[in-house]
């Protein structure tokens, strides 16, 4: 007995041995969670109202970066720098309507590189921004190994299928369903995750390596979520903004007049006065309730993808990334929904869950890989510094195992595979040590003129004049509107229309600009370059230096 126990432990031994040198040279597969709209509105964000246990549950297993940032607020730009890891001034989309690999360069994205590498991979949902931005094909065949599924439901997400007060069916912002009157008695996301759950299970006994990436499109508007979702969060016990007021100081350049919600049915009738004229007090708190409710809606997608990882014994060999396109003013600063450089407009959640590394791999007798578990008491897990989108591609790449795309050279047109961002595998190895003021991320934002203009939210190219060039340290946020040629894609960079100046210690809603009180050579001197830094040149050459952290 004595000696079969001994036995027995040195198999354990040998066992584990065998798993952390498979884990460190086997290629893991990813499932890839993208949410539309979403900004940092949930539990293991510090959010107190909204209730998102599954998310949740996937932080408290997975490394969570606190402070990433789109690198432009709206979906096609954004989507198509973060999967090609090129930013906006470099793949030259600002608005919905080209293709990079035409528009600018034959760049290869996050999933057309682990394609190339052997991966099996598959879209399910909003990846890529559909239409013209990823050629009517959600880029196939570069990037996927079978054509990208689109939910069927999804044909009637922009028709009359809101219930009004009248009785009759409108356009609506504000649309919680019954599903069973729904065409097909579904939605969007449910169908997007009972194919994604389909691919897993169909993918779970093939040796081949799967890249799985499932868009879900909430809680992007319509609200059109089941109606039960709305009991999470009874009206009475909304609050507004901290800050629902334009800041005096807010140059009117820097402000998104939401025009796509102002095209409601339900928001025209409420006769709101055009650029800064307030939503009656109590449709904001509806408003706030039903992005509540979706963000919980699209949570529940989230737990069954990862019910269906447990389930189908793919946990122990799957990495997990969880991200958004952008975040979503739920009425900060008077604004609503993206388009601009702010905070709630362009921080977004990112987290990844990689086995073996940021969680201990199951055992047979456990019950669950994603138990919940409080994410605040996992704090070696949870980064502070700055991130930025663009991070994503190289750090997904070496954390499943295959080489991280090299740095980008200053001019980067031609250059099929690099990337513009860090890879951030070097934050799962080293502790975090405080607050490193050098780590910044960039993001922009284009108008069409000076002043709030109807095409302010999304101009077309032709129509840009400015653009809104924004740095965000732990720190501060420091945003210049310089002139733009959009023909020649030049900026003037002594053109400068306005600027902002907020500091976040004091100020972390950004609302007290402090742009006109000081000498701003120390931030143009950030903006100049940094001595011992990694240069980035985009095409109007203004040189934006971010320090190099390499794995």
């Amino acid at each position: 007995m004595f000696l079969s126990g001994w036995r027995w432990l040195g198999f354990l031994l040998l066992h584990t041995l065998v798993l952390a040198v498979t884990a460190k040279r086997a290629r893991r597969n990813v499932l890839f969670i993208m949410a539309d709209d979403l900004r940092t509105t949930l539990g293991c964000y510090g959010d107190p109202v909204v209730k998102s246990p599954n998310i949740d549950q996937l932080a408290s297993k997975s490394q969570v970066f606190l402070n990433a940032y789109a690198q432009q607020a709206v979906c096609g730009p954004s989507r198509t720098s973060m999967l090609t890891s090129r930013r906006p001034d470099t793949t030259r989309l600002y608005d919905f309507n080209s293709y990079w690999r035409v528009h600018a360069g034959n760049y290869t994205t996050l999933p057309q590189y682990f394609k190339s590498r052997g991966y099996f991979t598959m879209s399910v949902g909003k990846i890529f921004h559909p239409g013209i931005a990823s050629n009517h094909t959600d880029d196939f065949p570069y990037s996927w190994s079978v054509p990208a599924y689109h939910p069927p439901s999804f044909a009637y997400e922009k028709s009359k299928m809101c219930k009004g007060v009248d009785g009759k069916l409108h356009v609506n912002l504000l649309c919680a369903v019954n599903v069973t009157e729904q065409p097909g008695q579904t939605l969007p996301d449910l169908e997007s995750t009972d194919e994604a759950v389909r691919l897993l299970r169909h993918r779970a006994n093939d040796d081949t390596p799967f890249f799985l990436a499932v868009g879900f499109h909430k809680p992007h508007i319509p609200f059109r979520i089941p109606q039960e979702y709305l009991r999470l969060y009874p009206l009475d016990q909304m609050t507004l903004a901290p800050d629902p007021s334009v800041p005096k100081l807010l140059p009117r350049v820097a402000y998104n007049p939401w025009v796509d919600l102002r095209r409601r049915d339900d928001v025209q009738q409420l006769n709101v006065s055009f650029p800064y004229g307030p939503i009656p007090k109590d449709f904001q708190l509806r408003i706030r309730q039903h992005y509540f409710a979706a963000v919980s809606y699209m949570d529940a997608q989230v737990g069954r993808l990862l019910s269906a990882l447990d389930e189908l014994g793919l946990a122990d060999n799957t990495m997990v990334v969880f991200s958004s396109d952008h975040g979503w003013s739920l009425g900060e600063h008077g604004e609503w929904a993206k388009y601009s450089n702010f905070d709630v407009s362009t921080r977004v959640p990112l987290m990844f869950y990689v086995p073996g590394v940021t969680a201990a791999r199951s055992w047979p007798e456990e019950e669950s890989t994603f138990p919940f578990i409080d994410v605040f008491s996992q704090s070696e897990h949870m980064i502070r510094n700055v991130v930025e989108l663009v991070d994503v591609f190289p750090t997904v790449s070496y954390l499943a195992g295959l080489k991280a795309p090299a740095p980008c050279p200053d001019v980067s047109f031609k250059e099929e595979l690099c990337t513009e961002g860090d890879n951030l595998a070097y934050t799962f190895r080293h502790r975090e040590r405080g607050e490193d003021e050098e780590d910044i991320a960039f993001s922009q934002y284009p108008r069409p003129a000076d002043t709030p203009q109807e095409n302010s939210d999304l101009p077309d190219l032709k129509d840009i004049k400015i653009m809104g060039y924004s740095l965000r340290s732990w720190d501060y946020r420091y945003t210049l509107w310089l002139g733009f040629n959009s023909k020649t894609y030049e900026v003037n960079a002594s053109d400068v229309h306005a600027g902002e100046l907020y500091m976040l210690e004091d100020d972390p809603g950004q609302d007290n600009n402090l742009y006109n009180d000081n000498d701003h050579g120390l931030m143009m001197r950030k903006m100049g370059g940094l001595h011992q830094a990694q240069y980035l040149v985009p095409p109007w050459g203004l040189c934006v230096a971010r320090q190099t952290r390499g794995a």
